[in-house]
């Protein structure tokens, strides 16, 4: 069906004279011939828009009948999957291409030369990744028409980094994969940037928030400035002592060393190395230093991680209302599609949705069933009244809900009064609490045993004693969990996750410890077997120890306050997705350029292989002392974990130091760069949201206590904009039309 065909006519039985002339409607089908093709296009809409609103989609796209197949495909589980794993793989090419890191070490010393693959096998790869983000912009462009098209600086983003991926890949096989500098590696994160509606908006709300944040970094620069020249001035007196003349010599030799030493001691990296030369002579000294690190780190830094936080929560929110502005426009739309003029037995004629058409296209909806049973249950109690627009809205508010309540089967019935003792013995919360007792015994025993053997080696140890111990606890785990199956029953057994956990690591124990017994058979005094098998003894019981303290984890739901920062925990992975994109990209990025930049500067002094820190050849606490030969960017795996050790910012003057004299003094700019993007910018977003999920979960945990019945409940934050719900304004009605009449392809209007 064309898109010129008829969508939608008036919504309201008016004149419409409010309408775009020109724009399709389906209602206009609704009688005569077409009738059946009328409502069940009307249907496929609404199905459409309902699924944008809970997905937080634009409905800004084509509605006719073959648009919303393709739109509909596209959005799929199984092609939303397949585009993911095409982003995924050409991020992962970085590791194959040259340099690749297919070396068991990245240390300069004792790396073997990598494996690299020959010219044309990533090539080709990419390019398969490359069309296939052609036919994803080919789509996209195509759905959303020309005129959104050429106002999306998104999609126009897109058809520009393919551009430049193709030529450069095309210089690339002209060369025969020897040119010096690969351009489209640069935009590979791009690929992750533009599918992700999240990323999106937290890559604005973070170009948002950057002037808040550039004027308290010039602050930061003018107390670097000023305090370096103080310094200079005063460690190059004329009379100068030892203390002084080893300060200035160390780290105020002259300006940009300054400038170095004064930045890497505002992290608290070199303190208080930076200060024990002057310190050691004259115990004044050390007021110039406790001022500038009370100013700048105390002060200055902690007043730039709460500016970052309020800005940037700030736009956040602006950026959440937007998307609810988008969900609930959804649903008004799916409303004004489903709407119709209805005359019941005796009522007047009203407008309104017919509860049956709701449910028809409900079972259509793509949803999580959770939500959607709890929906049409919702559509079910209004009977067969027709749904006005506050109570069509008010259905779909089931999906903004956190609280989640899972029905456990019912337990077994025994008859006998014994079982039925028995079963409300082991099915009682004081089992479980005796549980809890047993793994912190398990877990006592076991530290134990690591202080008593910490100085005998794993050959030299007996290990009788926590070799019986071992078989007791998981006989005792074996048992716990079958007493629970008889309490109650294996299908609600598994309903809890907390006893599937259990279950799971009591099967593997029980499998290790049969290996065991097996092996090296029952345990006895002067119990070291020599190793049979793939693992030896110590490693079989290795592994063993390092369940039972995984299964300690069981006692974190028994605790309400240790739950409550659990959850928070498990909220922010769910949540991790768009922020640490973002962090990939970061990372993506300056990985590349550091490649680029440092590939091959970092060698090993000529028959100097391995240099022991007590070489005196070297300073004290530099690269080669400590030995960071592995930490470099001579190819991508080690990129990552050298930026990863700046990010920490724990030693990081040992990095500036060597690359300034590996590379030239240039290098410290990169260094500082990435500093600023990840441990000042990135780290301080991280933190705002903690505080924002702790905070949250900590204001509703009295909430928690209140609930009591056969339900468990538990509060899910799926998603970003559920954390903030509760503090975002309802859209006017009046904005809900006023978009509504200004569709690009559907006539919704009143």
């Amino acid at each position: 069906m064309a898109e010129s065909d008829p969508l939608l006519s008036r919504a309201r039985g008016g004149s419409g004279r409010d309408c775009r002339v020109g724009l399709p409607a389906c209602r206009s089908v609704l009688v005569g011939p077409g009738a059946k093709a009328g409502r069940d296009l009307c249907f496929d809409q609404a199905v459409v828009f309902i699924e944008d609103a809970i997905q937080y989609r634009s409905i800004n796209h084509r509605m006719d009948a073959r648009s919303m197949w393709l739109y509909r495909w596209y959005y799929s589980d199984m092609c939303q999957w397949i585009l993911s794993f095409i982003i995924f793989l050409i991020l992962s090419l970085a590791f194959i291409e040259t340099p690749s890191s297919f070396t068991s070490t990245s240390d300069v010393r004792y790396r073997m030369a990598p494996w690299n693959p020959p010219c044309g096998l990533t090539e080709a790869i990419e390019v398969l990744c490359l069309l296939v983000f052609v036919a994803d912009l080919s789509v996209k462009s195509y759905l959303v028409a020309w005129v959104q098209f050429r106002k999306n600086l998104w999609l126009l983003g897109y058809l520009l980094v393919l551009i430049v991926s193709l030529m450069d890949w095309m210089v690339s096989l002209s060369l025969v994969c020897q040119e010096p500098l690969r351009i489209r590696r640069l935009f590979r994160p791009f690929f992750l940037l533009q599918n992700s509606s999240m990323m999106k908006k937290t890559l604005k709300c973070i170009r948002w928030s950057l002037p808040e944040m550039a004027s308290v970094v010039l602050l930061l620069a003018l107390h670097l400035c000023v305090f370096t020249m103080l310094g200079m001035l005063l460690f190059t007196g004329e009379k100068q002592d030892d203390g002084q003349d080893r300060e200035r010599l160390t780290y105020f030799r002259n300006l940009p060393e300054a400038l170095t030493s004064l930045l890497v001691l505002l992290t608290t990296a070199n303190n208080p190395d930076v200060m024990v030369p002057a310190y050691s002579k004259n115990r004044a000294y050390a007021i110039f230093f406790i001022i500038f690190t009370l100013i700048g780190s105390l002060f200055l830094m902690n007043l730039l991680t709460a500016i970052i936080y309020n800005q940037f929560r700030g736009y956040l929110m602006k950026s959440l209302q937007a998307s609810l502005f988008r969900k609930r426009l959804g649903t008004r739309a799916a409303y004004e599609v489903l709407s119709s003029t209805a005359e019941g037995d005796g009522q007047p004629r009203g407008i309104g949705v017919k509860p049956q058409d709701l449910l028809q296209v409900l079972q259509k909806v793509q949803v999580d069933s959770t939500y959607k049973q709890a929906i049409m249950e919702k559509v079910r109690s209004y009977g067969g009244s027709l749904l006005s627009a506050d109570e069509f809205q008010k259905i779909f508010n089931e999906l903004d809900k956190r609280m989640t309540k899972e029905q456990h089967p019912p337990r077994p019935q025994y008859q006998s009064p014994f079982l039925q003792s028995a079963q409300f013995l082991f099915g009682h919360l004081y089992f479980d609490y005796l549980g809890n007792l047993i793994v912190l015994a398990n877990l006592v025993s076991i530290c134990v045993f690591l202080v008593i053997d910490a100085d005998v080696v794993p050959r030299n140890r007996d290990d009788f004693v926590l070799g019986i111990l071992n078989c007791v606890f998981v006989l005792y785990y074996l048992v716990e969990m079958l007493l629970k199956v008889f309490a109650l029953g294996l299908s609600g057994y598994l309903s809890y996750p907390s006893n599937m956990f259990d279950g799971l690591v009591t099967i593997i124990l029980l499998g290790l410890e049969l290996s065991t017994l097996a092996v090296y058979r029952f345990p006895h005094p002067g119990w070291k077997p020599e190793m049979q098998g793939l693992l030896s003894l110590w490693d079989m019981l290795r592994l063993v120890n390092m369940l039972i303290v995984f299964r300690f984890l069981r006692i974190v739901p028994s605790m309400k306050l240790m739950a409550v920062v659990a959850s928070t925990i498990l909220d922010l992975i769910k949540n991790m997705r768009a922020f640490g994109g973002i962090l990939v990209v970061v990372y993506y990025v300056f990985a590349i350029i550091g490649i680029n930049l440092f590939h091959g500067v970092i060698v090993v002094p000529p028959g100097n292989g391995s240099l022991a820190p007590d070489n005196g050849s070297v300073a004290c606490g530099s690269y080669e002392q400590l030995e960071y030969w592995a930490n470099n960017f001579d190819d991508f795996a080690a990129a990552l974990v050298t930026l990863w050790n700046v990010m920490v910012v724990n030693n990081w003057q040992v990095f500036l130091d060597a690359y300034q004299r590996y590379s030239g003094p240039w290098s410290k700019i990169y260094f500082v760069l990435w500093w600023l993007v990840s441990s000042v910018i990135w780290v301080n977003l991280f933190l705002a949201l903690i505080l924002e999920n702790f905070l949250h979960k900590w204001d509703r945990r009295s909430h928690l206590h209140s609930v009591s019945g056969d339900l468990e409940t538990t509060y899910e934050m799926s998603t970003v904009e559920l954390l903030f719900r509760d503090i975002l304004e309802e859209p006017a009605e009046e904005e809900l039309v006023e978009k509504l009449k200004r569709h690009p392809h559907v006539q919704l209007c009143r």
